[in-house]
């Protein structure tokens, strides 16, 4: 008798009635979704093929920064959404760079990208997103103790600002105040929140990373500096910006190791990623790496579906 993955066969798994956090049947996967800004177009080729392919059966879906954003639309079942907005509004001073930050405080124009875009331009589908089977779960970095904070999102648009939160870059972001405190991008205290997911209960993880395997984390004195003056008052939360390339790194290893004892799928880059988090006019290599997510997805697919999502 062929046994899963979590040392029950199947045939036990599926006499098993048992409900995830939303009420539909759980499948013990998770998804986990790495952030990136302009990177995430290649997120948004993985998602774009699993909904393609009916690859709905997460439990969660978690989303740090770029991720969150990517996450939104596959919940919502809206294929093509992302790239589709990536590739239009690129040049799009409203949209992404420096007229934005000079303009509004925020290189990404929080305004335009969660409001005018997401209700006239291109409309979310809210009432698709409220049938979801999956928890949405967010990370931000927390201010005040320099640690990620893990926020569900319920509902759309109330809890837009914990999606904005997640994706706002430090130095070039407002800081997002919620009831839970004042945050920052989500990258900063946890990347690839797989290690959370399985803490909370989840059996394995589909982990999707925007950087290539070999990628290594460099510090960025330049942008620590801005920092350092700019977050004074958070002294953890500027420890923790120093620390990231360590911790980033440690936790890929950590990643490799979970994907040698069988007990998640990574679905990465295939070559070294050429688009910077806020290059969105390089349309070319934004095409690229869509498609490169759309081939990665596609190759794993089978051992996605081995895991019952």
């Amino acid at each position: 008798m062929a046994l899963g993955i979590f040392g029950k066969n199947k045939a036990e798994r599926a006499d098993e009635v048992e409900s995830n956090a939303m009420g539909a049947p759980r499948t013990g996967v998770d998804l986990v979704l790495e952030g990136g800004g302009m990177r995430g177009v290649f997120t948004s080729g993985v998602l774009d093929v699993f909904m393609e392919r009916g690859v709905y059966g997460f439990d969660t879906v978690w989303g740090v920064s770029a991720g969150a954003i990517n996450a939104a639309s596959y919940l919502s079942h809206q294929m093509g959404r992302c790239i589709r907005e990536n590739l239009a509004f690129r040049d799009d001073p409203r949209f992404m760079g420096l007229k934005s930050l000079a303009k509004t405080g925020d290189i990404a124009g929080a305004d335009f990208l969660y409001h005018e875009i997401q209700d006239e331009i291109d409309p979310f589908d809210y009432e698709t997103f409220s049938q979801r089977r999956s928890r949405y779960m967010v990370v931000a970095s927390s201010l005040a103790f320099g640690t990620p904070a893990y926020l569900e999102v319920k509902s759309l648009p109330e809890d837009i600002d914990k999606v904005r939160a997640s994706a706002s870059l430090p130095v070039v972001s407002r800081i997002v105040e919620l009831e839970e405190g004042r945050f920052l991008d989500g990258g900063t205290t946890d990347s690839v929140p797989v290690e959370q997911a399985l803490e909370e209960g989840a059996d394995t993880a589909v982990v999707v990373l925007t950087q290539t395997r070999d990628y290594v984390k460099k510090a960025t004195p330049e942008i620590q500096a801005l920092a350092d003056r700019r977050y004074a008052s958070y002294p953890y939360y500027l420890e923790a910006m120093r620390s990231r390339p360590e911790r980033y790194n440690a936790q890929r290893e950590r990643i490799w190791e979970l994907e040698r004892q069988g007990r998640i799928v990574v679905v990465a880059p295939s070559e070294p990623v050429t688009v910077g988090s806020t290059s969105g006019s390089d349309g070319e290599g934004l095409l690229r790496l869509y498609l490169d997510g759309r081939r990665q997805a596609a190759a794993t697919l089978d051992a996605i579906r081995s895991l019952g999502a």
